[in-house]
């Protein structure tokens, strides 16, 4: 018996056998292939195909942006628009990420890959987060993106992540505040140093450069004769951080002047040791 092939089948055979050239190496994998006449399954799974290998994303973000052009209003184009955004992510292309994602959140606020989407978009933030220099513009939006992916969707697999990258983020922001101060306090610039630390100390405490901040306030302290207060730095440093090296030192640089480590004066440091030591918040 012989039997027919239908058009849909023909069409399917095509793609495959696109996709197979392109399995070998050869020149089918990467070209932009003309889609009108596949069906938005067919092209979904080309971009997977893209995705999965070749090693610039581009062309998988073709498929996919052709799925919406063609079938705009469909599942397949509902999903091939978070891959858009993974593919633009993947290729670093974080501007057009952010708005695949956007996009995403826009059209479909309650489907299930709303997390996702939301979640792609923190991570187009944060990963750019050691390429912009002294800027931190980026860091604080990487934050504001994780901090609402935590809130929105705390049950979610994205929520225990964007806590790890929002905590990072926030060290990163801690760390960018302590290489300044460090540049001020090298080349002498004592008071500027000392706000740069204090920032630290006072809103990033949580994080690993606490110990540090609080030994440069005593060193940039006792070079301005301050010694209140670079007693009272000394003080919670090692209140809260006894078995550091860095209440080692800041130890050392108090008893050469004859001083110790306990609270002096009324300053912002006395405040803080009461407020935090103490429990004495009035």
């Amino acid at each position: 018996m012989v039997r027919t092939v239908s058009s849909k089948t023909l069409v399917a055979v095509i793609l495959c056998a696109a996709v197979l050239a392109g399995c070998g190496g050869g020149d089918g994998a990467g070209q932009k292939l003309p889609v009108d006449n596949f069906t938005a399954e067919e092209i979904y799974k080309r971009g997977e195909y893209e995705l999965e290998n070749n090693s610039k994303p581009d062309a998988a973000v073709y498929y996919f942006s052709e799925i919406e052009r063609l079938y705009p209003y469909s599942e397949w184009a509902k999903r091939a628009l978070i891959m858009q955004a993974y593919g633009y992510h993947k290729a670093r292309k974080y501007e057009d990420a952010r708005g695949a994602a956007q996009r995403f959140i826009d059209t479909y606020p309650g489907d299930d890959d709303a997390a996702y989407a939301k979640y792609l978009l923190a991570l187009s933030y944060y990963d750019q987060i050691d390429d912009v220099g002294r800027d931190q513009g980026l860091t604080f939006q990487a934050l504001q993106s994780l901090r609402e992916v935590i809130e929105e969707y705390p049950d979610s697999e994205y929520a225990r992540s964007s806590i790890l990258k929002f905590d990072l983020s926030f060290d990163h922001l801690a760390g960018k505040e302590m290489e300044i101060g460090r540049y001020y306090l090298k080349r002498g610039h004592h008071a500027a140093a000392v706000n740069r630390f204090r920032v630290v100390v006072e809103e990033f405490q949580t994080t690993t450069h606490t110990p540090e901040a609080l030994m440069r306030l005593v060193e940039a302290y006792l070079a301005l004769g301050l010694t209140d207060e670079a007693q009272t730095a000394g003080a919670i440093l090692g209140h809260n951080f006894q078995s550091s090296p860095f209440y080692k030192d800041a130890f050392a640089q108090l008893r050469g002047r004859g001083l110790t480590a306990t609270p002096q004066g009324d300053n912002w440091l006395t405040r803080v040791y009461r407020q935090v030591i103490q429990g004495k918040w009035l």
